[in-house]
């Protein structure tokens, strides 16, 4: 028998009933077993309640911390709990259904983000993805370590990999505002970019961001209303105030890109955008990303990169998406994002509709299954210390939305057990960027060229 500390970790903003069903059923699970179940049994949604939790757990003398991630957080508590104990350390997410709502839990990209603060760490860990009925017995004797995935170095570049390489050279990112708090994920240095792309970054303040999205001329805010009016069904059942000032943020962003020769973004979306200035940024990110400047949010610039790396390459459009979901029956995984999918992914069987954040209640989002067809999806990693380039090709399915915003189903080469495995164990930063077409060729070329050794999923 094992003395086992719990932290269950969630955030308010999901939902939060469900998350507590979930919860239940897991203590439940932990309650029935031959072990000392010891810690909090409710929701730690704060650094302050978790550090409380820590502390009475370090002085109870456990064999071992088991974290559950019972809705997506940051991996600011994770790391702290991670700093505070020597004994062995594993997390335990819990899946949702797939039923074309909101994304109630989003706990698989809590995981994610953990996953990879503590490979940046170096800290060795278990990990579950399941329910109730999932393998503690196994988790808790170490049978699922988060493992090593190594990179292997991608043959000789190509003329066409050296084009795409020099194609990034002088680039420029314009970093709006910073990367939320525990999002290790979005760290990036800008003499390593510079180093290793020749791409430039310009930091910039979000509230300089409103002020010009504020003064636009309400003249030069109508074409730009007409353009997504064009595409999208039901605008005129928004609050019309709130589309106004997201509208106004296309404005503000066009401007910057023109005036100071921007080729993307990597923006502070959350929470500021809905707090402090009142619209959403994910409709102004889709509609830039479909005229190619690209838009990566939580301001996390290495993601802008890989999105302007896979836009080069492909001449086509990237959506910079979160994987959600893995489901090894189906042997499917979901990628999702709010609602900032380019217009050119929809399945055209589909109408593209006007939204508004499930979380913060504002617009303007756009929300589509995405079209079927192949699909390449990437990262410029920094995981293991040194970049990398993660890569995969998949076969987005025609299936009904999983979830609300824009999101799409798709099948791996491989397994779905054995990609979320090797996910976990190269420590993937919960953004990838996905484009249409095979062109795992082309971008193993382009690594070459920029001296990035290859993790293939």
């Amino acid at each position: 028998m094992a003395h086992i500390g719990i932290l269950p970790l969630g955030r308010p903003t999901f939902d939060v009933p469900f998350a507590e069903e979930k919860l239940a059923a897991i203590l439940a699970r932990l309650d029935a077993s031959d072990h000392q179940i010891s810690g909090p049994r409710i929701l730690l949604f704060d650094a302050l309640s978790t550090a409380f939790a820590i502390d009475d757990l370090q002085a109870q003398n456990i064999d071992q911390l088991l974290i559950l991630q019972i809705t997506f957080t940051d991996a600011g508590m994770t790391l702290k709990a991670a700093e505070a104990f020597t004994q062995p350390l594993s997390i335990w997410a819990v899946p949702e259904p797939r039923l074309g709502g909101r994304l109630r839990l989003n706990a698989f990209c809590g995981l994610n983000l953990a996953s990879h603060a503590l490979k940046r760490n170096g800290r060795s860990f278990g990990w579950l993805y399941g329910d109730a009925d999932a393998d503690i017995e196994g988790l808790i004797a170490g049978q699922h370590p988060s493992g090593f995935l190594p990179a292997t170095q991608p043959e000789a570049a190509t003329e066409e990999g050296r084009a795409i390489a020099a194609a990034l050279n002088a680039k420029r990112i314009a970093r709006i505002g910073a990367a939320p708090d525990g999002f290790t994920t979005c760290d990036y240095d800008a003499s390593a970019l510079k180093s290793l792309a020749g791409v430039d970054v310009q930091e910039l303040e979000l509230p300089d961001l409103f002020a010009r999205a504020k003064a636009a001329p309400a003249q030069e805010i109508a074409p730009i209303l007409a353009q997504a009016d064009a595409t999208l069904e039901g605008l005129d059942q928004l609050n019309q105030e709130e589309l106004d000032r997201s509208l106004r943020l296309k404005h503000a962003l066009d401007a910057l890109k023109s005036e100071n020769n921007f080729d993307a973004f990597a923006i502070r979306c959350w929470p500021e955008t809905f707090t402090e200035y009142g619209g959403a940024v994910c409709g102004p990110v889709s509609m830039l990303g479909e005229a190619r400047t690209p838009c990566a949010c939580e301001a996390d610039v290495y993601g802008a990169l890989t999105q302007l790396l896979m836009q080069t390459a492909a001449d086509a459009p990237v959506f910079l998406v979160d994987l959600v979901d893995m489901d090894a029956e189906d042997d499917t995984g979901v990628v999702w994002h709010c609602g900032q999918a380019p217009i050119s992914m929809r399945d055209e069987d589909v109408e593209a509709t006007a939204t508004i954040h499930t979380n913060r209640k504002m617009p303007l989002l756009y929300e589509f299954p995405l079209k079927p067809g192949t699909v390449t999806l990437a990262r410029i990693s920094q995981a293991n210390g040194a970049p990398s380039l993660v890569l995969s090709k998949a076969e987005m399915l025609k299936r009904p939305m999983a979830f609300t915003g824009t999101s799409g189903t798709l099948r791996f080469g491989r397994s779905a057990p054995v990609v979320l495995k090797d996910i976990i164990a190269c420590g993937l930063e919960h953004h990838m960027g996905l484009v249409y077409g095979d062109h795992t060729a082309t971008l193993r070329s382009a690594a070459a060229a920029l001296n990035l050794p290859i993790v293939e999923l």
